[in-house]
This record gives structure tokens, sequence and C-alpha cells, in this order.
């Protein structure tokens, strides 16, 4: 992938994106070339000091011309915009009380996103897994600052509102993963508040599913055993949801399935044992302003603790 993922859409969205930019940018092309045209050959013409040109006290013909011609531009530049706003709107139509309205409910937080897959009981943090070739819903919302909602490659900017849900489509044409990122500035680390979208070929995204709703089993092992214990005494179950342990809390991210994550910290590293302990010890350390706080953790709580969170696959 380029430096440039605009220009490499892989939807239907983002192709229509692209391909209306590419648009503009050749009418707008086309007007600034015959403009310095025009002053090109002004400036050589009349280069001799002195000269004075020939007066022209207008002409009618030529006024309408330069009139008409603008605004035949803006009016199809507004045309086509306008057709491309209408195919992207996403706001369901009336609809029962109670009745699903979307497929995805993504909620932005400070500084991390929270994904809830309808009508499964599946929720995640700051990675969004979609089957290829589905258009799916999302409901965008806020739970503290106006946050911003960018999949490049697959669709449209949305901001994520507190108070309000926004709706957006979200598709991709091949199986990849995409970078995701909040495109409005929402505090300290609002450049560390990325994520993944996976897509899958269709039978493999069932899979995913079938996976994501089994409830990961107790700890067999001494080390995760205890780990699990200093996770439910100290205030961590206060915060994160783990599904089978009574902690159900959604202040922070759902660590049911943690280990089975490519990133932790919505970006910030790459999710692995040696990771997720340096996280642990000291989360300021790698994103500063964070609200998870630092417990002084022993090594020993700290390698318990990953020997348990390891085993949420």
């Amino acid at each position: 992938m380029s430096n440039f993922p605009v220009f490499e859409p892989a939807s239907p969205q983002a192709e229509a994106i692209r391909d209306l930019f590419v648009q503009v940018l050749w009418i707008s092309g086309g007007i600034f070339a015959i403009v310095a045209g025009l002053i090109c050959v002004a400036l050589w013409k009349f280069r001799a000091a002195g000269d004075l040109p020939e007066q022209d006290f207008g002409s009618h013909r030529k006024e309408i011309a330069w009139i008409v011609a603008p605004v035949i531009v803006v009016l199809w530049i507004a045309a086509i915009s306008a057709k491309l706003v209408l195919t992207f709107n996403a706001v369901p139509q009336a609809h029962p009380p109670g009745e699903q309205v979307a497929d995805l409910i993504v909620t932005g937080h400070q500084w991390w996103w929270e994904v809830e897959y309808a009508g499964t009981g599946i929720v995640s943090a700051n990675e969004i897994h979609i089957p290829v070739g589905k258009r799916l819903r999302v409901q965008l919302s806020s739970a503290d600052v106006i946050h911003s909602f960018w999949v490049a490659r697959l669709a449209r900017k949305m901001d994520a509102i507190p108070g309000r849900e926004n709706f957006i489509w979200l598709q991709a044409d091949a199986a990849g993963v995409y970078q995701g990122r909040c495109a409005e500035f929402c505090g300290t680390q609002h450049a560390w508040m990325n994520f993944l979208v996976h897509a899958h070929e269709p039978e493999d995204y069932e899979k995913w599913l079938a996976r994501e709703k089994i409830v990961p089993p107790a700890p067999t092992d001494s080390k995760a055993i205890a780990g699990r214990r200093t996770f439910l005494s100290l205030t961590c179950s206060q915060c994160h949801a783990i599904a089978g342990t009574g902690a159900d809390r959604s202040i922070a991210p759902d660590l049911t399935h943690i280990a089975s994550r490519s990133e932790l910290a919505a970006g910030v590293l790459v999710n692995s044992p040696q990771n997720l302990r340096r996280w642990l010890k000291d989360p300021a350390a790698f994103k500063p302003g964070c609200k998870m706080p630092d417990f002084k953790l022993t090594d020993q709580q700290l390698d318990d603790l990953v020997a348990y969170l390891e085993t949420l696959k």
C-alpha cells in the first residue's frame, strides 16, 4: 500500500470518492490551464514597454459566455457531489421500536474504539471484522468528546458525537487488513486512536464469529489462575469486561478475546506477551494521558496477569 491510501480504494464507496476527486481535479486543472494560459499570452503579447493594448470596452456575448461557462461547471460539480452524498446516505428509514437498525455499533472513547456486533453479543475493541463483499451499516456515537471515524480505503469520514447517532456504510471488496483512524482532534492521545478493519472471506468471517461467541475457559495453569485472581481482586474488573468472570463493565476495552487481537492500546504496541507486560507495568510511558493508571504491580503480579490474559483467545 502506498502513502496515499485514498488513491487505492477497496470498496465502491471509496472508489466513488476517488473518482469524484479525480473528476473535480481535472475540471479545476482545465480551468487553471485556461486562465494561466491567457495570462501568459497577455504577458508575452504586451511585454514591450510603453505599448498600450487596444482598448476593449466589453462585449455582451463575451460577458454572457464568461458567466454561463462557470455556472455550468459549478452546477455539474454540485450535481455529481449531491448524487454521491445521496448514494452514501446510511441513515435508516422509520422502523419499529427495538428493531435492529445497524450491523455494527461503534463508540468512540478517549482514546479507543468500542465495537459491538449487533444481535450477536460480541463486543470488541479497536478491531472490526467484516465479511468481504457485504455492505454493513455502522452506527457511530461517542462516550465523551467528538471523534471522527475514517477508514480511507473503505469509506468516508463520519463524526462520532456525544448524544447523537450517525450512520455510515462499511464494505470491503477484497480480503485484507485496512487501517482506520480518528480524524478529529479529541485530546492528548488523538494520534494514537487507531483501529484495524479485518475483511474476511464469508466462510472465514463465520468461523471468526463462532470463535468470538465462545467464552474463554477458566485457566488451568497455576500462573494464569493466579493472574485471574489478581485481575478480579484489583480494580481491573471495575473498568474492563471479561466474559465468564463476572467482570462486565465497559468503561475500558473489553478483554474477553484480547490475546487474539493484533495490537494493544489502539495501535500503540504490537500485541505480544512482552509488550503486554510493558503496557501493564506503566501505561503512561507509552500513552501519556491515558485513563489507565499505573497500579505499581509487582513483577510476580505482572507475570501472572500476562499469563492469564494470554489465555483469552
